[in-house]
């Protein structure tokens, strides 16, 4: 082999481990960037896809620019105070109607939703358009969902629904204090 064809099979094979590499370096930067805003509902999109990536970092993808197009904004001041005493109130029923109130502060909970430009229609729906910019928050929304659904099924304690209060107001409280578009 002539040392022209050598300089040619280094330089092709230069040039595919600089391929291989850029490539390898796109992949981490796009999985650290998915695990820093979906914090725990990567992992769990993750394990949810059998374990593979690709697909679950595909999907959050796809949540992210179905979010970007979203119109997503920041609540008046007048709507926080206003949902803030709604909030106040329906704690307050929770001592004499327990389930009513989990009830009222899931409707509360979609109500901000809605007036921040979040579709309402469906719970997963919702889920995943949440999971964008509240990550942090999703487990408790989830959580409290699910103990909502037992509980119009009257297979929830006093304690369960309790529970769900709390869950509720973790989202509620950070979706009525944002004030600036994505986060």
């Amino acid at each position: 082999m002539s040392t022209w064809a050598w300089v040619a099979v280094v330089v092709v094979a230069v040039v595919a481990l600089a391929a291989v590499g850029y490539f390898v370096l796109q992949q981490q930067k796009r999985r650290t960037h998915l695990r820093e805003r979906f914090g725990p509902e990567y992992e769990r999109i993750v394990a949810e896809h059998d374990n593979n990536r690709r697909e679950a970092e595909q999907e959050l993808l796809s949540r992210e620019q179905r979010h970007a197009g979203l119109d997503i904004r920041p609540l008046t001041q007048e709507s926080r105070d206003t949902y803030a005493n709604r909030w106040t109130e329906v704690q307050e029923r929770f001592v004499d109607a327990p389930g009513f109130a989990v009830t009222e502060a899931d409707q509360l909970v979609t109500a901000v939703m809605a007036e921040r430009g979040y579709p309402t229609e469906n719970f997963e729906q919702r889920v995943s358009d949440l999971s964008v910019g509240h990550a942090a928050t999703l487990d408790h929304y989830r959580t409290a969902h699910e103990i909502s659904g037992r509980a119009a099924r009257k297979e929830a304690s006093t304690e369960d629904l309790r529970q769900a209060m709390v869950h509720y107001r973790a989202l509620f409280e950070e979706l009525l204090q944002e004030t600036t578009r994505g986060r």
